[in-house]
């Protein structure tokens, strides 16, 4: 019985109760929260309905939770219940309910963890975006892990899920990067405001290559040539990273399409239109204060140009046209500002701001010998993807930059991250799924099948906790998919591995010697199995592989 089975049937037997006692069952609500007591002694699973629904009814919530108890406990697949504090009721399972779990792990395979509540969202998940104007560093590493692992937690839980990359080659940053490369290449100083780095260098040479008479052109088609085939390469370098971290992406859009195919200038005129735009000394404004934005905001500026939000809004219009019902944005920490912007702009298009979502990712720093890293060797001072990459691979990377909140600042310590010791989690948690790999070898060695025939024989404390941590999954990732933070899944599978270890410690799983294969040896195979198995989905929801061995 997985905490979701167990909350259907708590919410079916209050129903029952609330009803024989004359009371208003439409006051129980739709579902029943199910959690894990801190303590052991304290039952398998707790829950504080009678808290929640006992002033409603006009009943004690301790009394409530008296009738509850009783009726729980007659329940099939609960052993015994009591009444702690103000409230809460305590549940214990009977062996056979507990371990149903493993039998569920088995049957569903990759499939367990995943859901439907889901369905029905299209979402448009739109992360790294950095400006192809050099490498990508370490906070658009940090939402290439992210993002990669909340689109398949998404999709795991039935989402429709769009992976996209916004290509930002329009505006004056790209015309500082053909600068650069032209100043590069003609041996000059770094422009003003322009990018520095052994890879301006690297990309103005290619160039040359492919464009032998380039320095010889006049300067308009010289810098332009530099623009379109250095940004050109240094997309490509920044895809091929991206695709050996282990983050592909479904789109790509280019931000110079927005204007290109006049969907900046239809949508700046239906906002003139609608009343939602206004000119002000030389320049047009959104009014974006009436819908919830701390100022207005200029988006064709007195000079002419359009402003950075003009293809924001254009770029947000281009998504729904694509169908999608829900567009999320994963960006830097500098970025606080967009939410309201992009929830104003959406409105202003007439549109449900709540289609808007924008997750703000904080700052990450590397750490070596107890000291900052800060210096990469082909980006001047910026640490890039591959950089950290480089110095810990794709796995240590990936579950370092994930298992965080990104909330908060995070430091990544090279030395820990290249230690095959259990202060690393990533090798902690790969270490469990190769160590039941090698146990699975061993048990086919001895002729040792698991049986789900006698999950009963389950009955230590170290296997019931093994079990109710497997149940847990199903939940973690569905919360994790809910509140948009994978690195649920990452604490999930450490805290896992841990149970793990410690069942093993204490539970001999095949025979030793002349020992003779007994039934409880093919259910702790078993249990075994279905732990390797969550494991191994859990990794793949954050794009971790799952060794064999190590």
């Amino acid at each position: 019985m997985t905490p979701a089975d167990l909350a259907a049937l708590l919410r079916a037997v209050t129903l029952t109760v609330v009803r024989d006692h004359g009371l208003d069952e439409t006051l129980v609500p739709d579902s029943i929260t199910v959690e894990r007591p801190r303590h052991a002694d304290h039952g398998d699973y707790s829950t504080n309905i009678a808290l929640q629904l006992g002033k409603r009814l006009g009943v004690a919530p301790r009394e409530l939770a008296g009738w509850l108890a009783e009726a729980f406990a007659a329940a099939e697949g609960i052993a015994k219940t009591d009444v702690a504090g103000p409230g809460f009721v305590n549940i214990w399972l009977g062996a056979a309910a507990q371990n149903t779990v493993v039998a569920t792990v088995l049957e569903q395979g990759d499939g367990y963890g995943r859901g439907e509540e889901l369905a029905g969202s299209i979402i448009n998940l739109e992360f790294v975006s950095a400006n192809p104007t050099g490498p990508i560093h370490l906070g658009g590493t940090r939402w290439a892990a992210v993002g990669d692992a909340l689109g398949r937690v998404l999709a795991a839980r039935g989402a429709d899920v769009t992976r996209e990359y916004y290509f930002n080659d329009h505006g004056e940053q790209i015309n500082r990067f053909a600068r650069s490369l032209e100043a590069a290449a003609l041996g000059n100083p770094v422009p003003e405001d322009g990018y520095a780095g052994a890879y301006i260098n690297e990309i103005a040479a290619k160039v040359v290559e492919q464009a032998p008479g380039v320095l010889e052109l006049p300067e308009d088609e010289r810098v332009e040539t530099f623009r379109s085939i250095g940004v050109e390469l240094m997309f490509t370098h920044i895809k091929e990273s991206l695709h050996e971290f282990g983050t592909d992406f479904d789109v790509y859009t280019h931000e110079n399409k927005m204007f290109e195919t006049g969907l900046v200038d239809r949508c700046i005129d239906e906002l003139k239109a609608n009343g939602n735009l206004y000119e002000k000394d030389g320049a047009w404004w959104l009014r974006s204060t009436n819908f919830g934005d701390d100022k207005d905001r200029v988006v064709i500026k007195s000079d002419g140009n359009a402003a950075y939000i003009a293809g924001d809004i254009a770029y947000y219009r281009d998504k729904r046209n694509r169908g999608f019902n829900l567009c999320i944005y994963m960006l830097g920490a500098d970025h606080h500002g967009y939410i309201s912007r992009l929830k104003a702009a959406a409105a202003a298009l007439g549109d449900d701001p709540d289609s808007v979502e924008v997750l703000i990712g904080q700052m990450v720093n590397l750490v070596k010998d107890g000291k900052p890293v800060r210096m990469s060797k082909r980006a001047g001072n910026v640490v890039t993807l591959d950089d950290l990459v480089d110095a810990v691979g794709v796995d240590a990377a990936r579950y370092s930059l994930i298992r965080s909140s990104v909330d908060i600042n995070i430091d990544i310590d090279l030395d820990l991250l290249t230690k095959q010791s259990n202060d690393n989690p990533v090798y902690y948690v790969q270490y469990a799924h190769a160590r039941m790999s090698a146990l699975a070898r061993n048990a086919t060695d001895l002729g040792v099948a698991s049986s789900l025939d006698h999950l009963d024989l389950l009955d230590d404390p170290a296997e019931g906790e093994l079990i109710r941590t497997l149940g847990d999954f199903d939940e973690v990732v569905s919360t994790a998919a809910a509140l948009r933070e994978p690195h649920r899944v990452c604490r999930y599978l450490e805290a896992l591995a841990g149970t793990y270890h410690r069942f093993y410690a204490k539970c001999r799983v095949l025979p030793q010697g002349d020992e003779e294969v007994a039934d409880i040896h093919r259910a702790r195979l078993a249990l075994c199995e279905a732990t390797r198995q969550v494991l191994a989905n859990g990794l793949a929801l954050v794009g971790v592989s799952a060794p064999e061995q190590m």
